[in-house]
């Protein structure tokens, strides 16, 4: 299973009057710009997805669509509470388990989160000193995902780099 790590792109600043719940602080505009960049990127790789899942909070439901809508995936969005920080990775395993039976499965979710997340599954620690940027992309790659601390990094791209790609 290839497991691409998506952090949300840039969302409207943590404290900004209206949005004193953080799970409704929804994109900015430049993110959803950059953001639709990053996933014409993505396509310019020859990425393929199968399923996306997403943390419900509003910026990352609000990534999660637009990479949906540019790879016609709609009906294979799903949301989950277990991408909320801070989440039960052995909880989010399981549900992967138990409900996505794919090849390639998008998560998208929040830092540090994601990063802790991309630890714990290459290494079996949760202090690999890593950084996903607001929009960057993760490529794990795994035979058995199920099986804690079984992926491979296979890299790690920033969202400057994407938009390149999107070129």
């Amino acid at each position: 299973m290839n497991l691409y790590i998506v952090r949300h792109a840039i969302a409207v600043q943590h404290g900004t009057p209206g949005y004193e719940d953080d799970s409704q602080r929804p994109l900015t505009d430049p993110g959803r710009r950059k953001m639709k960049k990053i996933v014409k990127g993505l396509r310019r790789l020859g990425i393929e997805l199968d399923a996306i899942l997403s943390s419900p909070y509003v910026r990352a439901r609000d990534t999660a669509r637009i990479l949906a809508s540019e790879f016609n995936m709609d009906d294979e969005l799903g949301f989950s509470e277990n991408l909320v920080p801070p989440a039960d990775f052995e909880a989010l395993i399981d549900e992967i388990h138990g409900q996505y039976d794919v090849g390639n499965l998008a998560l998208v979710g929040h830092e540090p989160m994601l990063s802790s997340f991309i630890s714990w599954l290459t290494t079996g620690h949760m202090d690999a000193r890593l950084t996903l940027k607001k929009g960057g992309v993760c490529l794990l790659s795994s035979e058995n995902p199920y099986q804690a601390h079984r992926a491979t990094l296979e890299w790690l791209l920033t969202p400057a780099l994407m938009v390149e790609l999107s070129k």
